[in-house]
């Protein structure tokens, strides 16, 4: 597979670009991948892709630009939106968190409530009991 030098189609075995007209000589089928022109020129291609996910959509978006291989512009695209996607997934995440959070809070403050104040008479029904809480007008007798 070849690609124009000028443009970066695919020319096949064509002599010219069908794209932008350019001349290809006799050396375009010969320079299909190692190209000198592409600044990516000394990478293999598995290499390329690998450094598509090392730095995250940045060195995605760097090979997607740069870089005029399927192998390589394939994985830089999907580099980029593996990052996208992540991003989504966690904001996502966060919400529900969030959504629970509050829910759990809103249940909890009136169970919370309810239970200090049935300690509070609670304690209060053993305090008077035990004689140490005195209220004007009840006895103990009477509760």
């Amino acid at each position: 597979m070849a690609f124009c030098k000028a443009c970066g189609q695919d020319i096949g075995d064509a002599a010219f670009c069908p794209k932008c007209g350019a001349a290809q000589g006799a050396a375009a089928p010969a320079a299909a991948v190692g190209s000198s022109d592409s600044p990516t020129a000394g990478i293999d291609e598995n290499v390329a892709g690998f450094l598509c996910y090392l730095f995250t959509w940045v060195s995605g978006l760097i090979f997607l630009l740069i870089d005029k291989r399927p192998f390589v512009r394939f994985h830089g695209a999907q580099s980029i939106a593996l990052c996208v996607s992540a991003a989504a997934l966690g904001i996502g995440f966060w919400i529900v968190v969030a959504v629970i959070t509050f829910v759990l809070a809103l249940v909890h403050i009136p169970i919370g409530f309810f239970a200090d104040i049935f300690m509070a008479v609670h304690w209060g029904c053993i305090l008077r009991r035990m004689g140490f809480l005195h209220v004007q007008g009840v006895s103990a007798r009477e509760v």
